[in-house]
Parts: C-alpha cells; structure tokens; sequence
C-alpha cells in the first residue's frame, strides 16, 4: 500500500467517523429537549471543522486511489520458501546429530 493510499484511508476514515459524531450529537439535541445550546453550537462547530478538514486531506491524497498496487509475493511461491527453509532446516538438524553420534562414536574408542 502506498503511503499516499494509506493517508487517504485514514483521512476517509475520519471525515465518516466526525459525520458520525455529529449524528449522534444531532439526534442527542432532538431527543433531549433541554439540551443547552451554548454546549451544542461549539461541538456541532468543531465536529463540522473536523470533518471539513478531514474532506480536504482525502482531496489531498486523493491520487494515491489511482497509483499502482503493490505486488504481493504469489502464495504457491511463499510455499516452496517455505518448504524449503523447512527443509534446510531439517539438513542442518540431521548433520548436527551426525556430527554428535561421530564424536560419540569416537569417544568410545578412546
């Protein structure tokens, strides 16, 4: 992911999170009648700021949609890496245990 693409998501992210907010702070206003104004018009203030700013940084980073994606590795390949770390692994497991049966072996005939 590029990192334009990456701080569009984000920038996304928050213009729907502060729209949300502000839903919720709408619906507060309408169910509870007696809710103060001098609390409500600077929240409803701010969150419209927030999500303004918010709108502009994905304008911002808007051409990372369109830049290419990054190739990811084929998972048949990651697969035989894999297979063949395990089996590296394995080979050096096999000769460390020879090795020792040798020295073994040796010290016996001593």
């Amino acid at each position: 992911m590029t990192e334009h693409k990456r701080r569009y998501d984000i920038s996304r992210h928050h213009a729907w999170a502060g729209t949300a907010f502000l839903s919720v702070l709408l619906a507060l206003r309408y169910i509870i009648p007696g809710f103060p104004s001098y609390l409500f018009i600077p929240l409803c203030t701010l969150l419209i700021l927030y999500i303004v700013v918010s709108l502009l940084y994905t304008f911002k980073y808007r051409h990372g949609l369109s830049a290419e994606p990054v190739s990811r590795p084929d998972p048949e390949e990651f697969s035989k890496a894999e297979h063949e770390a395990k089996v590296a692994k394995e080979r050096v497991k096999a000769e460390k245990k020879r090795a020792k049966a040798e020295a073994k072996a040796r010290k016996k005939v001593l």
